[in-house]
């Protein structure tokens, strides 16, 4: 698929470090599209620890399945990475295809197939030729390099406009370490524990308890705030790897998530989460605005977020956003829908702002011209205060467009 890249892309792409025990190759495997690579394989040291969040959904893909299984050990050598079928709804046929990569896989990097995790993106329904991984896998093992992570993010997109990449430099103990991440999605994104698919490497020496620890609770206030369209795929992977490297150069191993040595280290890595969910908000199919949610002066914090998920999951409330429309009409009822606490005469609602309504009903000093120019930004950001505690919750998502609809309508053919 290939579609102009959207106008909210980021306008820098950061150069991404070498991760020290960590080694990319991609290549064309001819799952799907043509004249692009679709496959990516990832080499890790030994004794490189592993993490992961996977969907909630009650129809996983045969490649979650598959992890799941495997992340008990915590070890990981090698993760390999479809675009074009997500290997999803497709039976035995579907667990013989995760287990035939996995055994390509294990081959051609030199280890066992419990420490191949699998990913894959796409179609959802059609069976996946695993065939067509055998000798592919084996050439990229020989060409693997500690390299080219947006090569990388290329090749795992499937109706994406951009590769997604974020990186983040930090002190553990005496030493500098790295955490790379790439990301991929655009569409069926509400996600129920991180996105699409994504993928964290860092040269620290953390445990995998600890790094199971730190993913669960990183990806609460990133990836699980965003949302396009309000639909939880069957493939939603986000993997943690950290292969200890570090420890060369002073880092101390990390054993608990509760370590104080390991704050600094946890903010840069949610900001690494932050910054990948937030690409996938600027690459919504079809988008044209990036939207932030926030509201606050909720219950709880809980209450705050299913109010804000409310509204940004609203058709109504993002179709009006595609229309430069600031209508507060339509945030009013997605928060009266949304079945938390809320007391109409006490809501305020702001665009960009600007306040448009108050106390239950419009501003006194409601300016339609100023409002309007306002909703023409790339960036809108909408503020609800419900004035009933000090809960309060973001999420992002942005608008929806005719290209949704048609990005959609045309996705199998």
């Amino acid at each position: 698929m290939s579609f102009s890249v959207s106008p909210l892309a980021p306008k820098h792409v950061p150069d991404m470090p070498v991760i020290a025990g960590v080694r990319l190759a991609t290549a064309e495997a001819g799952i799907r599209y043509k004249n692009r690579t679709d496959v990516l394989l990832a080499v890790m040291d030994q004794g490189t620890a592993v993490a992961g969040v996977f969907t909630k959904s009650k129809c996983p893909s045969a490649p979650v399945e598959w992890c799941r299984a495997k992340l008990k050990s915590g070890k990981a050598r090698a993760l390999v990475v479809n675009s074009g079928n997500a290997n999803a709804f497709t039976g035995k046929t579907g667990r013989a295809s995760t287990a035939l990569t996995a055994k390509i896989a294990a081959k051609a990097v030199g280890c066992s197939e419990s420490e191949i995790f699998l990913a894959s993106t796409g179609v959802i329904g059609e069976p996946l030729d695993a065939t067509k991984f055998d000798g592919v896998l084996g050439r990229l093992a020989e060409t693997a390099e500690p390299g080219d992570y947006l090569a990388a993010a290329k090749a795992i997109m499937t109706t994406d406009t951009f590769p997604k990449v974020a990186t983040a430099t930090v002190k553990l103990g005496k030493a500098k370490v790295t955490i790379n991440g790439m990301a991929k999605g655009a569409g069926m994104i509400a996600p129920d524990m991180a996105t699409m698919l994504s993928f964290i490497f860092t040269d620290a020496p953390i445990a995998p308890a600890a790094l199971q620890a730190l993913l669960k609770s990183g990806v609460e206030d990133t990836f699980n705030a965003v949302t396009i369209d309000g639909d939880t795929s069957t493939s939603d992977t986000l993997l943690a790897f950290a292969t200890g490297a570090a420890v060369a150069h002073g880092a101390p191993k990390i054993s608990r998530a509760s370590d104080p040595r390991l704050k600094a280290f946890v903010k840069a890595f949610n900001q690494v989460l932050a910054n990948l969910s937030e690409q996938v908000a600027r690459d919504g199919e079809g988008a044209r605005k990036l939207v932030e949610i926030t509201v606050e002066g909720a219950k709880t914090k809980a209450s705050a977020r299913k109010i804000a998920m409310s509204i940004a999951n609203s058709p109504l409330v993002k179709t009006a956003i595609a229309g430069e429309d600031a209508n507060w009409g339509r945030v009013v009822m997605a928060v009266g829908k949304a079945g938390e606490p809320a007391d109409r005469d006490k809501l305020s609602i702001s665009f960009n702002g600007i306040r448009v309504a108050k106390s239950g009903a419009r501003d006194p000093s409601y300016d339609e011209a100023q409002v309007s120019e306002a909703m023409k930004a790339p960036e809108i950001a909408i503020k609800v205060s419900l004035g009933l505690g000090k809960g309060r919750d973001r999420v992002m998502t942005c608008d929806l467009t005719k290209e949704y609809v048609a990005i959609n309508g045309d996705y199998r053919s």
